[in-house]
């Protein structure tokens, strides 16, 4: 333990600093992309549409059987060959790392935080729709107004797990060579021959983050159990 020096990390922070904000900025984003098409997606089954349900969940139970990491290859490489087909005269359309990793994340995580909301929807009381329909409100204002934000608040426990796995996850755009937080610190740690250090503090930063989302969870859990405890 002597020999470990982590004053090599006042020089790093910075670009380690840059990693983070791109983990971020990549999880915030197919949060958002994740949730809209996952509520969209588990609207599809809730309302059985036609056809479209079913390709829905044909492409959630895909999803869901296989990594991530072999979505990124697959939408890395095979998405520019299918557009240079279509629009590019038989020539790759190339998509670029980081469009990849953002569209990615974004349609991989749908599936799952769909599921969050299809689930949801099913434990809401009929009364509540009941209710909705004494007030002679429309269904879409029924779902946007009522239904949905109610799914919203009970599922946001794991709501919030599901994106702490989807900012540990952030880790696997090392494949696309991009520069996240553990990316970072794999290319200084190449640099100047520190790896113990370099992957410690990427453990400290992700644990540090991780176990406040995490107790941010379990504040969730207990104030909705005792919500519902005392109606």
């Amino acid at each position: 333990m002597n020999s470990l020096d982590f004053s090599i990390l006042l020089q790093a922070w910075p670009y380690l600093w840059s990693g983070l904000l791109f983990s971020l900025a990549l999880t915030a984003a197919a949060f958002v992309i994740g949730m809209l098409l996952g509520t969209c997606f588990a609207l599809v089954q809730h309302f059985e549409v036609p056809v479209v349900a079913q390709v829905v969940r044909g492409y959630i139970a895909l999803i869901r059987s296989i990594p991530l990491i072999l979505v990124l290859f697959w939408f890395f490489f095979l998405v520019p060959i299918v557009l240079g087909h279509l629009y590019g005269n038989g020539r790759p359309i190339p998509i670029g790392a980081t469009w990849t990793a953002f569209i990615t994340f974004g349609l991989f995580e749908a599936a799952y935080y769909s599921e969050i909301i299809r689930v949801g929807l099913r434990a809401v009381n009929k009364g509540q729709f009941e209710a909705c329909q004494a007030l002679a409100l429309s269904t879409f204002d029924t779902y946007r107004c009522v239904i949905l934000s109610q799914v919203i608040r009970v599922a946001s426990p794991i709501i919030l797990s599901q994106t702490i796995i989807l900012f540990q996850d952030t880790s696997l755009v090392y494949v696309l060579s991009l520069t996240d937080l553990l990316g970072a610190a794999s290319k200084l740690a190449q640099l100047n021959g520190r790896l113990v250090e370099m992957y410690l503090v990427v453990a400290v930063v992700y644990l540090a983050i991780s176990s406040a989302a995490s107790q941010c969870v379990a504040s969730l859990r207990r104030r909705y159990a005792f919500t519902g405890a005392h109606r």
